[in-house]
């Protein structure tokens, strides 16, 4: 369940640090932070302990400065989020930029969101209803646009696949990081959790009430070692959201 969100905070002054539109001082020491200090350390910080680890004071011993210090540079958590979420899209440069045609564009960018996710966990817990208007984020919208622009789609249904795709591949990726988070949460592993749940189960429901989900069920248990496997349902997934959008425009013609 996502514990935050962009847009959160005062807009003039948050889009004021996403594009470095903020006052310097004049006179006096010069400033022993920068916003870019801050926000990389706010991102090292949420890689390694989760976005609930995320507070001001503890970005601000990260940097080894009093807490109200920070407050001089960004006015609150809201905003950081907001330079955080910004910076990190800036990782994801073009994908796809090279290839030929709508459909490899689109399946360079979900893997390149995927593998994004992978790295920033904490993203799948903000919600971004309101988007960070900085400039990387809105280069990733104009690129990603920009993979389906010619297609015969109108501007609407342009921005619909988009979001359709992001939703898609945020889904995937918080199956995968559950799962990878539950592991290192209990010390076990899903194999090993079903080992033990097995005979268990066994004993107290008769298996042939559910013949679809015992015979299914089984074949998945043999193959993932689990109950899912979360980066071979992302690949299965994909090419079946893309040929929806192949049909899209299909029907266009």
């Amino acid at each position: 369940m996502s514990t935050e969100y962009t847009g959160g905070g005062d807009p003039q002054r948050s889009i004021e640090l996403l594009w470095g539109v903020h006052e310097r001082p004049r006179r006096g020491p010069k400033p022993k932070l920068t916003i870019d200090m801050i926000v990389s350390a706010a991102i090292r910080l949420a890689d390694a302990e989760g976005l609930p680890a995320l507070s001001m004071r503890r970005v601000a011993d990260h940097l080894g400065v009093a807490a109200m210090s920070l407050y001089t540079y960004v006015p609150s958590k809201a905003e950081l989020i907001d330079l955080m979420m910004d910076t990190v899209h800036g990782e994801l440069g073009r994908p796809g930029q090279d290839a030929d045609g709508w459909r490899p564009k689109l399946e360079a960018i979900a893997h390149a969101n995927w593998r994004l996710y992978h790295r920033h966990a904490w993203m799948l817990q903000v919600t971004t209803n309101r988007p960070p208007l900085g400039p990387h984020t809105m280069i990733k919208y104009e690129h990603e646009l920009g993979a389906v622009d010619g297609a015969g789609l109108t501007d609407l249904e342009m921005d619909a696949v988009i979001s359709l795709l992001a939703g898609y591949v945020q889904g995937a990726a918080r199956n995968a990081v559950d799962a990878a988070q539950l592991e290192q949460r209990t010390g076990m592993t899903d194999e090993q959790w079903w080992t033990a749940s097995a005979p268990v189960l066994e004993k107290i429901v008769d298996a042939s009430h559910f013949p679809l989900s015992g015979r299914v069920g089984t074949a998945a248990g043999e193959e993932y070692g689990s109950a899912f496997d979360a980066a071979r349902n992302f690949e299965f997934g994909l090419p079946l959201v893309l040929d929806g959008v192949e049909r899209l425009i299909a029907s266009r013609s």
